[in-house]
């Protein structure tokens, strides 16, 4: 059998298992049998599987040597001797292997094979074959004694070897554990029994498999997804016959959501229950209510039932008996999470009759907020306990010693680093900003009353800071509503003023870019950057520029490719790597790091660097857009999460924070930040990602402030523990009376928000470009289609914009987007939104940030960046108006041709 043959095989093994009656194709399958597989087939012809289970022992302990067998042994050598425990398919399979990868992947194949083994005698037959090449793995391979003496005269023979295997030692990652976990052994064969949860995951599940609401804190690796099988399973087996329960289990992210959809899929399907999942990719081309109706587990990213809860196709959350909340520390202000128990208190505290689900929250660290001492961080979690309807926090306190045997923190280092002492780019780029400001400054200059500095009010902003970005950022919102008595002046300003600060951006992101990257990487964003300006409408202003830039252009490459100009953050990072991968060649790193433009620059860096390039970086980025790149899709998410887990190859993966909360990546035994801070809940979870023994997590700044911020977040750790500590000892009643306390206080004042109602403004309205301020529609001519999105009906809004081919078109719904619309005067060309064919009309949909809003009364004009903060009059898009329309224009047309 082949490779792909093998690989589409496990893609419909579910099929196979689900049809196929065995008892019809034994027969004909004997001879193929006998000849491969003789231990399987005499195990099936005599329904005694005892030899097969027999040597579970041995595959677990040859598992957990798996990392010494690859880097002692020599395949080639003992393959004679194993080859009659393996079928000869796979010994061709090993030399091969061994001589096109070399010998550690060899062996790697071997392993897999010896695993996967039939033969009752492989474990001594390798024992022998050991012996006789005198190789010091035998030493570890104590055959007649078994797994478990081998395990005891690891930890107590001194004069054994073993550290190498400590530090290599991975577990499997969370989500490979679930195929092993445990069922009834009579839903699954003997051979495929399953390993048995740690005691540490039974305590962990104990509190919510008594049905009580509890919030379970725990680190990340540790199996949570597990314990949550656990609980889904025990709470669904609990009901009589002729009821049945119904699980509702929330994932935060796509990714993520992916992930635990698949465990769930694999883990409770095989028992018989039905899975099923919707996320925000799918959710206009499926029925959320038969999904929920036809199904006992549903994985949903929370806004779908936000959505459905709204638009009544859920009707209540009664219809489930338990839902659980992954990553349950989002649970606060407007997020999906909080929506969603919002209407679950509303029933509870409204006195309804209908029973409410159970409610169980996942995370790795509940967090403290604001708090700085324990007493407001057992206020801040009591209110997350509030919120989820919990009374019960829970941990590992009875089963630590195993947690910790499992579980390894890892050392956390930091790692002071300088910065250039000199930075001939940086002066070069910021003449350049300066002589752009200077020029922003000109246009102001005959006014006499308005300054570029009055526009806004962040000072002491330095060049390639954030609190730089900001000011460009408030600038730009001051000149969209910037107002004069000559229009056209008023446009010209504004536009000009736009180009402007849009350049100081780009300037501004270089040198952010080469403050922690090459200046290479940072100068090749910026002739990018001018590579699409000249693309595009080119005017005079950005003519000018473009021009002044290029006149520096020989003078940034020469100073870019100078050795000396070498940033010693990039040589410490280096050093890092070289010393923990001479340490240990297999160490699997992950590189956190806070924009994507810096990840691209770090995968360039090191995969021209020839001191890393083996490294074979694989790259994770957020799905989002910024005012910098495109974000990763979720296939090409997932694509990087697969490829980085299966591919030995590749020994690195560079993230921004989407790989920090929850999502499984293979197990990494070092973990480093580079110039990455956040909150005490991102330390946990960024460091939870090693999992490894011996795994180590390095802090690498120039910032003083920046260590100091993340050893205040291990001092926030210590006081979230002592404070659930101290809520464990409070009397469950008494806790549930402050949990009650605190849940009327919030829904007064949710009530109280709700009466308050903004008025809505009746008076027509103008929007106008927030580039040029070019007329672009009334606020009469817009109509609202399926509640979120903005069209506008007037004809003669049409010739106001221009269409480009939209770069992902994509059908959603009733919806197909087609091209994205932009302002139609040619030295503009501002981004206004996107074209779609709505059933059967074409429409443009439009953005509110893009415009500004002038009153046609009093001219004044207002900046919105959501449509749900402009309380205007919404009028709903009438299929009938739009045809009547069409009816007028062909009429039109006639007239004009009689």
């Amino acid at each position: 059998m082949t490779a792909e043959q093998r690989r589409n095989l496990h893609a419909f093994r579910g099929y196979v298992s689900k049809i196929l009656d065995p008892t019809y194709i034994l027969s004909y399958m004997t001879p193929w049998f006998r000849d491969g597989y003789s231990g399987l087939c005499e195990a099936i012809e005599s329904w005694d599987f005892q030899k097969i289970e027999k040597l579970e022992e041995y595959r677990l302990l040859l598992k957990r040597l798996q990392p010494e067998f690859k880097t002692t042994i020599n395949p080639k050598d003992i393959l004679p001797e194993i080859s009659g425990c393996l079928i000869s398919q796979e010994c061709e399979e090993i030399i091969q292997i061994s001589s096109n990868k070399g010998l550690m992947a060899g062996a790697e194949k071997m392993t897999e094979c010896l695993l996967r083994s039939d033969k009752e005698n492989w474990p001594k037959t390798l024992k022998l074959a050991l012996e006789k090449e005198e190789s010091k793995f035998s030493e570890l391979w104590m055959v007649e004694k078994g797994a478990e003496n081998v395990q005891m005269k690891d930890l107590e023979d001194d004069e054994m070897k073993t550290l190498d295997i400590q530090i290599v030692y991975k577990e499997e990652p969370e989500n490979q554990n679930l195929s092993q976990n445990p069922c009834p052994s009579s839903e699954v064969p003997p051979a495929y029994s399953p390993l048995k949860p740690r005691n540490f995951q039974l305590e962990l599940a104990l509190p919510a498999q008594k049905g009580k609401n509890t919030i379970i804190c725990a680190p990340t690796g540790c199996g949570k997804t597990f314990v949550a099988l656990l609980i889904c399973e025990h709470h669904l087996k609990q009901f009589p016959q002729g009821r049945k329960g119904k699980v509702v289990f929330f994932a935060v992210q796509l990714p993520l959501y992916e992930q635990q959809k698949s465990a769930f899929s694999e883990y409770f399907e095989r028992l018989g229950y039905k899975v099923s999942g919707i996320s925000g990719e799918i959710a206009d081309s499926v029925s959320v209510e038969q999904i929920v109706e036809n199904n006992d587990i549903i994985i949903l990213t929370p806004q779908i039932l936000v959505n459905s809860l709204k638009d009544g196709t859920i009707p209540s959350l009664s219809i489930f008996t338990l839902m659980i909340f992954d990553e349950c520390h989002n649970t606060n202000k407007n997020h999906p999470y909080n929506m969603i128990m919002f209407n679950y208190l509303d029933q509870k505290l409204g006195g309804s009759s209908d029973s409410l689900p159970q409610v169980v929250g996942l995370t790795a660290s509940v967090g403290v907020g604001d708090a700085k001492n324990e007493a407001e961080a057992t206020e801040y979690i009591c209110r997350l306990c509030a919120s989820l309807d919990t009374s019960v926090l829970t941990t590992v306190r009875d089963n630590l010693e195993e947690l910790e045997e499992v579980f390894y923190k890892p050392q956390k280092l930091f790692r002071k680093v300088e910065s250039r002492t000199t930075d001939k780019f940086k002066c070069v780029i910021s003449q350049l900003m300066a002589e752009t400001e200077a020029l922003a400054k000109s246009i102001f200059e005959e006014l006499g009353t308005v300054t570029l500095e009055n526009l806004s009010r962040i000072q002491n902003r330095n060049f390639g800071t954030q609190k730089y970005e900001q000011w460009i950022i408030a600038v730009q919102k001051a000149c969209m509503v910037f107002q004069m008595p000559d229009k056209d002046e008023e446009s010209r300003i504004c536009k000009a003023l736009f180009l402007y600060t849009s350049h100081l951006r780009k300037y501004n992101d270089a040198l952010i870019i080469s403050e922690d990257a090459r200046m290479k990487d940072a100068l090749n964003y910026l002739k990018n950057f001018f590579s699409n300006v000249r693309a595009a409408g080119f005017d005079a202003i950005e003519q000018d520029l473009t021009q002044r830039f290029e006149e520096k252009l020989v003078e940034l490459e020469d100073i870019s490719v100078d050795p000396s100009n070498e940033n010693p953050k990039l040589k410490d990072l280096c050093f890092i790597l070289q010393e923990e991968y001479h340490l240990n060649p297999e160490t699997r790193t992950i590189l956190f790091v806070k924009t994507r433009a810096l990840v691209d620059a770090l995968k360039k860096w090191i995969e021209e660097n020839p001191k890393l390039s083996l490294l074979k970086p694989c790259i994770l980025t957020g799905r989002g857009r910024t005012n910098q790149t495109m974000g990763m899709t979720l296939p090409a998410q997932k694509c990087a999460l697969d490829a980085f887990r299966t591919n030995r190859d590749s020994k690195i993966l560079i993230a921004t924070s989407v790989a920090d909360e929850g999502i499984d990546i293979a197990q990494c035994n070092l973990v480093i930040l580079y110039e990455y801070v956040g909150n005490v809940i991102k330390m946990i979870q960024t460091r939870g990602r090693g999992r490894a023994r011996g795994s180590k997590c390095f802090l690498l700044t120039s910032n003083a402030d920046v260590i100091e911020k993340e050893q205040l977040n291990i001092c926030k750790e210590k006081m979230m523990n002592d404070s659930i500590s101290s809520l464990q000892r409070w009397n469950e009643a008494v806790f549930k009376e402050k949990i009650h306390q605190i849940q009327v206080q919030e829904k007064l004042i949710r009530d109280n928000q709700g009466k308050v109602k903004p008025v809505v403004d009746k008076n027509n309205k103008k929007l106008l470009c927030g580039k040029c301020k070019t007329f672009a529609c009334y606020t009469a001519d817009i109509r609202v289609v399926e509640e979120c999105h903005f069209t506008v009906v007037r004809d003669a809004f049409r010739e106001c914009f221009v269409t480009k081919s939209h770069p992902s078109p994509k059908k959603f719904g009733n919806f197909e987007k087609k091209s994205k619309i932009f302002c139609a005067r040619k030295d503009c060309l501002h981004d206004w939104g996107i074209h779609m064919t709505y059933r059967t009309f074409e429409i443009p949909v439009i953005k509110i940030g893009s415009f500004v809003v002038e009153d046609v009364a009093t001219g004044a004009q207002t900046l919105y960046s959501k449509w749900k903060d402009f309380n205007f009059e919404k009028i709903p898009f009438d299929a009938a108006e739009m045809s009547a329309g069409a009816q007028d224009l062909n009429l039109q047309a006639m007239n004009g041709l009689e």
